[in-house]
């Protein structure tokens, strides 16, 4: 039987055998040949964090105390892979199309075909799986209103800030300055077209980035690494009235943040940005549909990448030794992908 990767438990995780289901009307079964995590969100969920808080009540739209566990959860985010079987209904996919869908590490699944993207001839399956990072990406550069020729700072060089630093360029920003305190990613982010890399934990970044930007400040700081001094060097940096994005979503801070000093002096205006939380602040122009087109057009066109983003790439059999390294070491693992 076909095996699928879950936490069943905090930190613990188990192959499980599942049941191929049938395909329905206007659904396709795709043969999984790739796959790839989404590290933050995941790890929120592995380390259990996540659930510390509750559940979200979309009623009152508030947190509440979770009752039972809430595992086991499957792990895993999006796939590639070929339609092997289409249901009734089906117009758009044939039997031997490449798509892209959303999904856990598992060897095949049954999606809705509009669920599916189809791979055009030579996109490479990296960047597909970015669509995801992508999609939240751009919905941080839209929340903070880039504009051509503004200064951003991306901290936190993870897959949704490696994308960001990607389409802050095509949104026309300049200079873009990528922080991250692995030298990796850094590297990464000047391979990607960022102008300026810095190490926060080596370096004051707030000044830097004033430094950098003639005093001024960059306009539109985008925060992806969701630690509590990463934040404080956002409210250092950012210019008189510009703009700080939070799109990470971290564990409670703690104590340390000060919403006094540079906050309070050069008030900014602090945005949160959550792509999939809809409707959009731009609705009904801008919803998440729209979202997904405009960033498959992008990677599909080759204008932003997730080749360099994906890594490393296991066999799909060694994904119960590699996942937890995510956890543990993190310099090590950037986007974890799998080849089936």
């Amino acid at each position: 039987m076909p095996r699928q990767l879950m936490c069943v438990d905090k930190e613990r995780l188990e192959w499980q055998e599942y049941e191929e289901q049938p395909v329905g009307q206007g659904q396709v079964r795709v043969r999984v040949e790739f796959a790839a995590a989404k590290h933050g969100t995941e790890m929120a969920l592995y380390k259990g964090y996540a659930f510390e808080r509750g559940v979200y009540d979309r009623e009152y739209q508030l947190f509440r105390p979770a009752s039972g566990s809430p595992y086991p959860v499957a792990v895993g985010n999006m796939i590639v892979g070929l339609v092997e079987e289409v249901g009734l209904g089906v117009s758009r996919l044939a039997v031997g199309d490449r798509v892209c869908a959303y999904s856990g590490f598992r060897e095949s699944r049954v999606v809705a075909e509009s669920a599916c993207w189809k791979l055009p001839e030579g996109m490479p399956w990296q960047s597909a799986v970015c669509l995801d990072p992508a999609e939240f990406a751009l919905g941080a550069v839209r929340d903070g209103h880039v504009r051509v020729g503004d200064a951003v700072a991306v901290f936190g060089l993870g897959a949704i800030g490696l994308m960001a630093v990607q389409l802050a360029q095509v949104a026309g920003a300049s200079p873009v300055i990528a922080l991250d305190p692995l030298a990796s990613r850094r590297d990464i982010a000047k391979q990607l077209g960022a102008d300026l890399v810095l190490d926060p934990s080596a370096v004051d970044a707030g000044r830097e980035l004033k430094a950098a930007t003639g005093k001024r400040g960059v306009d539109v700081v985008l925060e992806y690494s969701g630690a509590r001094q990463a934040m404080q060097q956002a409210l250092r940096g950012v210019a008189y009235g510009g703009t700080v994005v939070m799109g990470a979503y971290p564990p409670p801070y703690g104590a340390g943040l000060d919403l006094g000093a540079e906050a309070h002096m050069n008030i900014p205006r602090i945005v949160f940005s959550r792509a999939c939380s809809q409707p959009d602040r731009d609705y009904p122009r801008w919803d998440e549909p729209r979202l997904f087109d405009v960033c498959w057009r992008l990677l599909a066109e080759g204008r932003i990448t997730g080749e360099p983003i994906v890594q490393p790439v296991v066999p799909f059999g060694e994904l119960l030794e590699h996942y937890p390294r995510i956890a543990q070491h993190p310099e090590e693992y950037l986007k974890l992908g799998a080849v089936l």
